[in-house]
């Protein structure tokens, strides 16, 4: 929020408002000035803006800020739904109201500038429907429209005349230049037909030379047809060679197309298709699904802690072992079927990997094919030519023809390969299924055998002793390199302690002193915190005391300020600031009239003074005057 501040400081610093403002003095105006400063950044968007605030009434001032952000397209921060806490915060002045308006309009100036300009023009007046239907209203606002339209217009052409770098003074130069030749050139022509009129015959020759202009005119036109058919002539040569290059390609296409290798290409486009469409398609898709629905489950899960990652830990730990137990308990069974069979089966997952490898490359071969042929259609139309022909340079569809050779090469390559993998993957299926066949006769010819020979399920019991044996011996050696793995990885553990214990002995008896002075400052963090508590409850709750008197006061102020009673008004805060500004106004005189005030009532009672001085004089005059005459009658 200080950088906002600072720009807007800076900003009102600047021309045109140059406040002279700081930080300090800005964010301690009075919500009467701050509601002025933003009328005068509107005043200067907007001249029929500059107005003073005072001699208007709150509602008009909100209303009038608030139709032109509209039009400005201001977006208070906050909710939509908060308007009426937007419009309260402007009558009375609020700074988070306030300032994030000023921000905004001081970042963006000159576009606000002209945005404001174009609004007077292009916003068009609501007219009600009804009003419509009348036939001079209707025309009249026809009309208005059309002048809207014209002004669009005629703006459009004026931006781009302004920007396109040429001055008003560099036109008129340029007409004046233009003038001044044209007098010379009338004055030349003036000369000449003077001359030419002493000639005899002047009118034959005139007319002689106004064919000869014809003439070069006429040939100056048959040049550029000539020019223009050359072009057209090119363009159909390289028409034709595209043509018979297209032709020699089918030829050797079809050189060897008879009915059984067609039929054979289009199997194999129906195989791959299928696959895709029946196989790899549905997988991904599965697989993009699958990836879905797991995001999904993750975005619904709340946010996990550590205790969380711990118990899912120890669910995958919990679950790996199990995995273990079952591998264990599948090479204790061992079937001997699978055994003769995972060649075939790794044999079999093998081809699947390639095919869906060679699958996944025929998808790309065909994603670029696409490709460039939308960009061989791009390119076409680019370069068609003002008759609706194509114009394309002879290297250039070399070049576009090679790669196409070589990708056509490559798709047939890649597809042969494809072909022939899905052969090697029928047979071995058909090698799999004759062997499981061969398998299964010998088994029951072998348990036939064993019937008649009263040994029935011998070679399975044998079988699996020997398996049992050889698993045996194999865990036996595990147990053993596993015992003296234990018992190396002990004695490592064993010396690693004991250098760890040697190299933390001095720092757990450093630690020991910092945790007795972590202790210490604990407590007094712990005593200091609660004073600041108490001491922030006491000025949070004076806080809130003032802010309702505040607003108390503000609301006691908007309805004094709106009361139709004159007595009301002039309890009001603007009124008292009036008065204010007149006391201040006046303060000089009045404060010397109360000068001359004093001084007259010091000279007063400096008279009145001097008038019981005189008349206490004159009393004691005839008191003495009396007492001499008494002393005479005596």
């Amino acid at each position: 929020m200080s950088e906002h501040l600072k720009l807007i400081v800076e900003q009102l610093n600047k021309e045109p408002f140059r406040k002279s403002f700081n930080l300090i003095t800005f964010d301690s105006l009075e919500p009467m000035q701050l509601l002025q400063v933003l009328n005068d950044v509107l005043a200067e968007i907007d001249p029929k803006q500059d107005i003073d605030i005072r001699e208007e009434m709150p509602e008009q001032t909100v209303k009038r800020m608030c139709s032109l952000l509209g039009l400005l397209k201001y977006k208070p921060p906050g909710s939509p739904s908060d308007v009426s806490g937007f419009r309260q915060g402007l009558v009375m002045g609020s700074k988070p109201v306030i300032h994030p308006i000023l921000h905004w309009l001081l970042q963006r100036l000159p576009e606000l500038k002209k945005r404001a300009y174009l609004a007077h023009f292009l916003v068009k007046l609501d007219v009600p429907s009804e009003f419509l239907q009348d036939d001079v209203v209707g025309e009249i606002y026809h009309q208005y429209e059309e002048l809207v339209e014209a002004f669009k217009t005629y703006h459009r052409e004026c931006e781009q005349l302004r920007s396109s770098g040429f001055s008003t003074a560099d036109i008129r130069k340029d007409i004046s230049t233009m003038e001044v030749e044209k007098d010379q050139l009338i004055n030349n022509v003036e000369k000449l037909k003077k001359r030419v009129e002493t000639v005899a015959n002047h009118q034959r020759m005139l007319e002689q030379a106004r064919l000869l202009r014809v003439e070069e005119e006429r040939e100056s036109s048959l040049s550029n047809q000539k020019l223009e058919q050359k072009n057209q002539l090119f363009q159909a040569e390289q028409r034709l060679l595209r043509a018979q290059q297209q032709l020699k390609d089918l030829r050797q296409a079809a050189a060897d197309a008879n009915p059984e290798s067609l039929m054979k290409r289009l199997e194999e486009e129906i195989k791959i298709n299928s696959y895709m469409v029946s196989e790899k398609l549905p997988k991904e898709l599965e697989s993009v699904r699958c990836t879905v629905e797991y995001l999904k489950k993750v975005l619904s899960e709340p946010a996990m802690g550590q205790a969380d990652l711990v118990q899912l830990e120890d669910k995958i730990k919990d679950v790996n072992s199990q995995i273990n137990h079952l591998i264990e308990k599948k090479m204790i069974r061992n079937d001997p079927i699978d055994d003769k069979l995972t060649l075939y089966r790794q044999q079999a997952a093998i081809i699947t990997r390639k095919k869906e490898s060679k699958a996944e490359e025929l998808q790309e071969a065909r994603e670029e094919l696409a490709a460039l042929e939308r960009e061989l259609s791009q390119r076409t139309n680019q370069t068609s030519g003002s008759d609706g022909q194509e114009v394309i340079r002879y290297d250039e569809l070399n070049r576009l023809v090679v790669r196409l050779r070589s990708k056509s090469t490559a798709y047939k390559k890649k597809r042969q390969e494809i072909a022939e993998m899905k052969a090697e993957y029928g047979v071995l299926q058909w090698t799999e299924e004759n062997l499981k066949e061969k398998h299964e006769s010998v088994q029951q010819k072998l348990q036939s055998v064993e019937a008649e020979k009263g040994i029935s399920g011998y070679s399975n019991t044998q079988e699996e002793l020997e398996k049992m044996s050889a698993m045996k011996s194999e865990l036996d050696e595990k147990k053993g390199r596993t015992l003296d793995d234990m018992s190396e990885m002990v004695k490592k553990l064993n010396s690693m302690i004991s250098e760890k214990k040697t190299a933390l002995a001095p720092v757990i008896k450093e630690l020991r002193s910092l945790r007795q002075g972590y202790q210490e400052v604990s407590q007094e963090y712990e005593e200091k915190k609660a004073q600041y508590e108490s001491c922030a409850a006491g000025l949070e709750s004076n806080r809130s005391k003032l802010e309702q008197k505040l607003m108390q006061r503000a609301i006691d102020e908007v309805k004094a300020y709106v009361s139709p009673d004159p007595q009301e008004k002039k309890k009001t805060l603007q009124k008292l600031r009036e008065e204010q500004k007149v006391v201040r106004e006046s303060h000089a005189a009045n404060m010397e009239q109360v000068k001359l005030w004093k001084d007259l009532e010091q000279l007063m009672e400096c008279k009145r003074q001097c008038f019981i001085r005189a008349q206490s004089q004159a009393s004691i005059g005839q008191v003495i005057q009396e007492g001499g005459e008494d002393r005479l009658v005596l």
